[in-house]
């Protein structure tokens, strides 16, 4: 049987390539948008039972703070009296700069761990070892573990790197082992330090750590959670001055850690379209198989009329969906592994955790198959079913139609469904590239382009001193603004659209507090020029002066949100006061000199457009180990990191730069991934769209063709042309039309689901679903004027004859 179907489909070389080419595209976008999913939602974390391991959180309701971190004696203390887990292990983000001889200085994203992190995940080194816990000790030895990444790329792969050492903040550390391929907990990390050897161990204020623990097997987590509480009820009892309040708990899963909540959304959206598309290509073939079979009906009665059963024809029907269906499974998957490495090229180095990945593994190769087979079933059977019925003594008469009335409207009823389905993917597409276009061309508040920024890192002993780094960061300044190209600079602990900045609770003098929690500021600390370099006018009062920028000053400039938030005009903001919980200045009174202009510092959220309240004051107060450094450049700013290097050289050639990039390319970095589900969902709307356009154009010209005897006639009667196409084109608008319809009334619901994410436009926007509607109709007047043109053009006399 699967022999004879094999030749039939040869001898029936367009039908085949036209099915083949449809259910192709349409398993490869599904399949593809399945391998994303099943990278991102489906896998488990890459740890012995994942869902055993939870992320441990502190909470403060009296002053409503919330997941908060966790003290290194807290921990310590935690670790002893719990009964409810294995072990709890802790993590802390940290910078580190690597130098060796004849090499620049290169800065990587490290991080503090707990000696007994790695075997609470089940990750064991591939060479060396783990922290042991006489290393992970205040005072302990100074070592270090690598990333598989870090081990490759910097030291060429060598085993014997295990017991050599490496300098690392000016100090020499031994390499005690190299950790797994594509592992980087718990962000991206390139390599890990002892825990118990950073800054913040003395004192149970500083909730830095970021904890994990395993449960016991027998445990859950309302146990483990009640069991947590109970110690930090007894903390706050022995700790009243740094642990009252804090006596609340909060575990959550990797999964609610890890995952930002809008993605399991837009993937779920993602798959609905896919699915929709795989539905126009499931109907387009059912369509051929419609069409197939009544030109074969003649040959069905006489296989009928010799003895087979209708059983056997259906068989036989259907046997040639599945051979279809299996034909095209490597040309869907062909297209899969194309879109999964497309996908994985369009997103930004390091911007995707490492535990996320997604190729064509035997999950999505078996899910391939399965909805090959399943899909080839689906659109075979109803087609076998409707050619085996049918009046055998009418079949076999020469030119009746036999129950081609029925088989019309199955047809007719295709054709509705793929453009309604392809309204839906086109609207949802158009929305989120409008989305991703409205990111691109909103106003920041300032002018990027002229901006290129970069990272310092002024780690090692000669920068213990936070003076030292000040008069370093100042020197660095002094030789650059001497450049030509630079119009001005500033340093700062925030970079435009890359982060940065500190903030807390504000108190404004002379004004009576409200009533809950005080409100939250932002506070970032700025060098002389930040003004200038910015484009900023002051909108009052003054800037500061080089001296008071490199001084601790008790002075700020705020932006218009924060002088009309809590003094109502600006002009009524110079010569206040106020006081924040931030930058080591907690009981200062800042007064405020100027004022200055609000701007999207740090991008633009979809979901909250609304200005932030900042404080600027002078970087003295917020000097850090990080120092970003932001460039005003006449002409091309990326021409002038040649120039930066040589001034942080010249003024310290041990210090490194990282991150760099323009302001454009930090902030593109803030809604990349908009512009990824507007690429994502712009292909699903085009497939689905070029499907659905076969699909019409298939079903209305062989329509036509079934009438050309009718059209002839007509003609031959002395009927216009142009009458007899406008019968043909109002019949395919009347199926465009209900499609739309229909369409209409789908795409509603999945744009409401996705209204989070998208950008300055309605997810019900007037033009986009009335574009797309015109369109589609368009598309349908071409699909039927075409096929209606031709067929008037043909002699009357042949189509008489019906040849």
């Amino acid at each position: 049987m699967v022999r004879h179907t094999l030749r039939g489909l040869w001898r029936s070389k367009a039908f085949s390539i036209v099915a083949i080419l449809c259910l192709g595209f349409g398993i490869g976008v599904n399949t593809t948008i399945f391998s994303v999913m099943d990278g991102v939602l489906l896998k488990p974390y890459p740890y012995p039972d994942p869902d055993r391991i939870v992320i441990l959180q502190t909470q403060n309701r009296k002053e409503q703070v919330e997941d908060a971190g966790v003290s290194f004696l807290d921990l310590r203390d935690w670790k002893a009296a719990n009964s409810s887990f294995v072990t709890i292990a802790a993590t802390t983000g940290r910078s580190v700069t690597i130098t060796a001889p004849g090499a620049d200085p290169e800065r990587y994203s490290a991080a503090g761990v707990s000696w007994d992190l790695f075997t609470l995940l089940g990750t064991p080194a591939i060479y060396g070892q783990h922290f042991t816990p006489e290393q992970d000790q205040v005072g302990g030895p100074a070592v270090v573990l690598l990333s598989h990444d870090l081990w490759m790329r910097r030291y060429q792969s060598d085993p014997a790197m295990v017991g050599k050492t490496i300098v690392i903040n000016g100090r020499a550390h031994e390499v005690v082992g190299v950790m797994p391929p594509r592992f980087g907990f718990p962000n991206n990390q390139k390599l890990w330090l002892p825990l118990a050897q950073g800054s913040g161990n003395d004192t149970r204020e500083n909730r830095y750590l970021f904890t994990f623990a395993r449960l016991k097997p027998d445990v859950t987590v309302s146990q483990a959670t009640q069991n947590l509480d109970t110690i930090a009820a007894q903390l706050a009892a022995q700790y009243p001055s740094t642990n009252a309040g804090w006596t609340n708990t909060r575990l959550r899963t990797l999964r609610e850690e890890f995952l930002p909540p809008e993605v399991p959304i837009v993937i779920a959206l993602m798959m609905v379209g896919a699915t929709l598309v795989l539905a126009i290509a499931c109907s387009n073939v059912a369509n051929l198989l419609l069409a197939r079979a009544t030109g074969r009906r003649r040959e069905i009665s006489v296989r009928t009329a010799l003895g087979a059963g209708r059983g056997r024809i259906v068989r036989q029907l259907l046997t040639e969906s599945l051979v279809l269906g299996g034909l095209s499974l490597p040309l869907g998957i062909v297209l899969a592994q194309v879109g999964t490495r497309l996908i994985s090229g369009a997103m930004p180095p390091e911007q995707v955790p490492y535990y996320i990945t997604w190729d064509m593994d035997w999950r999505s190769l078996a899910y391939s198959a399965v909805i090959a087979i399943g899909t080839a079933a689906l659109f075979g059977l109803f087609p076998a079913l409707q050619a085996s019925r049918g009046n055998l003594h009418d079949s076999l008469k020469e030119g009746t139609r036999g129950n081609s009335a029925s088989r019309s409207k199955l047809r007719s009823a295709l054709v509705v469904a793929q453009v309604s389905l392809a309204l839906v993917c086109l609207v949802g597409a158009l929305l989120f590239v409008r989305t991703f276009r409205n990111l691109d061309l909103a106003d920041v508040g300032f002018d990027p382009r002229p901006l290129m920024t970069m990272r310092m890192y002024l780690a090692g002993e000669p920068y213990d001193v936070p003076d030292a780094r000040l008069r370093r960061v100042e020197d660095i300044l002094t030789r650059l603004e001497s450049a030509g190209a630079v119009q001005a600079a500033f340093s700062s602990n925030f970079i435009p659209f890359a982060g940065g900045g500190g903030g807390g609770p504000v108190i404004i003098d002379g004004r009576p507090p409200d009533p809950g929690p005080p409100p939250g500021i932002n506070v970032i600390g700025v060098t002389p020029g930040f003004a200038r370099t910015m484009g900023f006018s002051i909108l009052r009062g003054r800037d500061f002066t080089r001296s008071e920028g490199f001084s601790k000053q008790t002075l700020a400039l705020v932006n218009e949100r924060m002088a009309r938030r809590f003094w109502k005009d600006p002009e009524d903001a110079l010569g206040r006061r106020f006081r924040v919980q931030c930058c080591n200045a907690g009981n200062e009174w800042f007064t405020v000199i100027g004022v200055v202009p609000d701007a999207s510092l740090f991008g633009i959220d979809p979901g909250n457009t609304e200005p932030v309240t900042v404080a600027y004051v002078p970087y003295a107060w917020q000097q850090l180990l990080s120092a970003g450094l932001t460039i005003r450049v006449a002409g091309d700013p990326a021409s002038i990191t040649p120039t930066a290097r040589a001034a942080i050289r010249e003024s310290d050639p041990n210090v490194p730069l990282s991150q760099i990039r323009t302001a454009e390319e930090s902030r593109w970095l803030r809604y990349w991934q908009y512009g990824l589900y507007g690429w994502i969902f712009g292909t699903i709307g085009i497939v689905g769209l070029l499907l659905a356009s076969v699909g019409v154009y298939g079903v209305l010209s062989y329509s036509v063709s079934q009438r050309t005897q009718e059209i002839g006639v007509r003609v031959a009667l002395g009927a216009d042309r142009g009458d007899v196409i406008k019968l043909v084109v109002k019949y395919g608008l009347l199926l465009g039309g209900i499609g739309v319809g229909i369409g209409l009334v789908l795409a509603p619901v999945m744009t409401y689901f996705a209204q989070s994410l998208f950008f300055n436009v309605s997810p019900f926007d007037p033009i986009t679903f009335g574009g797309v509607a015109v369109f589609l109709l368009a598309v349908a007047f071409l699909a039927s004027y075409l096929p209606a043109r031709r067929a008037t053009r043909v002699n009357p006399v042949i189509a008489l004859r019906g040849e």
